[in-house]
């Protein structure tokens, strides 16, 4: 079939949610958000189209869409045959190799967002013509035709590609009946971040957290760094409501708001609430820093995670190589798309590491509950958690569903993030006048505080 098809145009959106206007998405660092997708549409001289995204929290998105128009030239009037299977590994170096735009990047920053939206458009075209899901064309993929899915630049001193296929071989027995598990919705257990944004009130905290336990949540996360004595106060509200030593796990994120010695004092100070891990508690970039906030915290029983703004794999590759994290955080479009995403699930799994993805976002969940099934099926064979945060999910073809606790596995055909025309014609940004809800009066709430 794939053979047949070839890639003939694509489209890119603008497309953003006002969730500013309620404090959606709010944290330390994020105070008002608009949850935002720089969207891709790749279409072929059949009736199939691919889609991707890239997540976004507003102003800037343009930026992103303006990077996927010049990347997504680059794989135009290609048969998609010639992209993927055992291509693939070469298509993402094509992709990052044009010597002009690699400049600003490299592989970082807004070109890299793009080129994630423009790969997993690859992807989901590619699985559709499958009809199957993306994380069932991994999980029927061959260790061969996995590891061809990567490039290794940069990456072969933490994993070589003998040693993929060596991994991944070793995990073949009881992958049958992991995925007879993942076609039950067994596979990936969820945990909310739905009730913690920094910025709701207290009692709607204690509200959507008592509804998220009744709904058979065992993982809660709230954002914290705004004020130590009200972050106290806050996970006492929250501990009351989902206790202690019951099997239920409490975790915080800071989203980068502290220096190393700040993150270190701050959490001594939350001790008492036994957080699970604390997320992002300094700069993203800093690898030093995250190893010596892990190295203080290990006695009061405290992990650290990060990875919702790790550029790339080689990023990730220096946080596990030098134990500076308990918990990588893949992002499924702040990465190089899916490909990058499974270079970093096998040095994760070389390094002992639990996969944790970042799913607090528009679309994110949508994507992540492939990748999570894709690590417990084909790479790790462990159940982690994931992200998921009840937002927005009405605005897609095939919603990501939450079910007692667990994600229920997609099955339909591709990668899950195709929009609804609707949603993105009302969405758009700046839209059609008379059509856009950014040309409402409305709006005018957000884009007047823009110019302050």
């Amino acid at each position: 079939m794939t053979s047949e098809i070839r890639i003939t145009s694509f489209t890119t959106r603008d497309v953003r949610f006002p969730t500013s206007l309620d404090k959606t998405g709010s944290d330390a660092m994020n105070a008002a958000g608009d949850y935002s997708a720089a969207y891709c549409i790749l279409h072929t001289d059949s009736s199939y189209t691919g889609h991707g995204m890239t997540f976004t929290i507003g102003r800037g998105n343009d930026l992103v869409c303006a990077a996927i128009s010049h990347l997504a030239p680059r794989i135009l009037n290609l048969p998609l045959s010639s992209l993927v299977g055992t291509n693939w590994g070469k298509t993402w170096r094509h992709l990052t190799s044009d010597s002009q735009l690699r400049w600003i990047g490299p592989e970082k920053g807004v070109i890299h967002l793009a080129l994630g939206a423009v790969v997993n458009a690859i992807w989901d075209l590619w699985a559709k013509t499958l009809n199957k899901p993306v994380w069932k064309v991994v999980a029927d993929m061959s260790p061969a035709e996995f590891v061809a899915c990567i490039d290794f630049r940069y990456i072969t001193d933490a994993i070589t590609p003998q040693e993929a296929l060596e991994m991944l071989e070793s995990s073949l027995p009881g992958k049958q009946e992991r995925i007879k598990e993942a076609l039950e919705s067994k596979a990936v257990p969820a945990y909310t971040t739905s009730a913690g944004w920094l910025g709701y009130g207290e009692e709607k905290m204690k509200n959507l957290l008592e509804e998220t336990v009744a709904k058979g949540y065992s993982y809660f996360k709230i954002k914290i760094g705004g004020s130590l004595e009200d972050d106290k106060r806050r996970l006492k509200i929250a501990r009351d409501v989902i206790g202690y030593d019951n099997g239920r796990v409490l975790m915080v994120d800071a989203n980068q708001v502290w220096s190393v010695p700040e993150a270190i004092e701050y959490m001594k100070e939350l001790k008492e609430f036994k957080p699970w891990f604390i997320e992002e508690p300094t700069s993203p970039d800093d690898i030093l820093g995250h190893k010596a906030v892990r190295d203080a915290l290990k006695p009061y029983g405290i992990g650290v995670a990060t990875g919702e703004m790790c550029q790339n794999r080689v990023v990730f590759k220096q946080l596990l190589m030098s134990g500076a994290i308990d918990v990588c955080q893949i992002d499924a479009c702040r990465m190089g798309g899916v490909n990058e995403v499974l270079a970093v699930l096998l040095m994760a799994n070389k390094f002992k590491i639990p996969i944790v993805p970042h799913s607090g976002g528009v679309g994110l969940p949508e994507y992540t509950q492939h990748l999570s099934t894709i690590d417990y099926v084909v790479v790790s064979g462990k159940r982690s958690v994931l992200e998921y945060v009840d937002h927005l999910h009405e605005h897609f073809v095939n919603p990501s569903v939450i079910r007692d606790g667990y994600y229920q596995t997609p099955m339909e055909a591709g990668y899950s993030v195709e929009m609804k025309e609707g949603s993105m014609k009302k969405f758009e940004f700046p839209g059609e006048e008379g059509v856009s809800w950014w040309r409402s009066d409305e709006a005018r709430v957000i884009l007047e505080g823009e110019k302050i």
